[in-house]
């Protein structure tokens, strides 16, 4: 199961004998977890590198958002919809813009390494912002333009229709009220795998320490 891998590539990277909890799962049924989000995740708990605050792994191109607690346990995976438009750049001033006003070219999801929580917003109230200078969030599925069949997208057990928004992240309600909003209410880390950039430039030290691990006869996760 994938969720189970996810689990044991944190595990596996803490100081600690006790068990994982228990995480819900979301995720289309059959539907694996990348090698690479659970190596960054493992990464991220023995470095430290999110300073002990919750973190999320997001894998854009599995449509995948990973969400671990600030003790490194997995507390819920599930399906994501991002920026309709395949790249990782944030366009200049795009955060002053109306979302009518960005062209498809920069309705991105940027990646990278992000310090986010939530803080008010101009038409959407509190929201939990990801990056608040290209004004990416985390919010719930709404119903929006009936066109765009969100909803239905995020169901969808196909990673393939999930480039739909403007560049914020959307999960379900449920995943948000049970996971996203009591994990991250003080704020967190959030970790967005790149489409095209190398893994090198997004997480220059990701890399580096995965190298190390593999010289030394590190274990790889299956």
């Amino acid at each position: 199961m994938a969720l189970t891998f996810a689990s044991f590539g944190v595990a596996s990277a803490e100081d600690t004998a006790a068990q994982p909890v228990a995480a819900v799962d979301q995720l289309p049924r059959g539907q694996d977890v990348s090698g690479t989000v659970i190596e960054l995740a493992g990464w991220v708990v023995a470095a430290k590198d999110s300073q002990g605050y919750p973190f999320a792994v997001i894998d854009k191109a599995a449509a995948q958002i990973l969400v671990f607690g600030g003790d490194g346990r997995l507390r819920g995976a599930a399906p994501g919809l991002f920026g309709s438009a395949i790249g990782d750049h944030t366009a200049p001033g795009i955060a002053g813009l109306a979302l009518r006003e960005i062209p498809g070219r920069d309705r991105t999801t940027p990646a990278g390494r992000f310090v986010g929580g939530f803080g008010p917003s101009i038409d959407a109230g509190r929201v939990l912002w990801v990056d608040y200078d290209s004004a990416v969030s985390i919010h719930p599925t709404a119903t929006g333009v009936p066109a765009e069949r969100r909803a239905e997208r995020l169901a969808s057990p196909s990673p393939d229709d999930n480039r739909v928004t403007h560049g914020c992240i959307n999960v379900s309600p449920e995943f948000y009220e049970q996971i996203i909003r009591p994990t991250f209410e003080r704020g967190g880390v959030f970790y967005i795998l790149p489409d095209a950039a190398p893994i090198a430039e997004t997480f220059p030290e990701f890399p580096q320490s995965r190298a190390t691990t593999q010289r030394n006869g590190g274990r790889r996760a299956r």
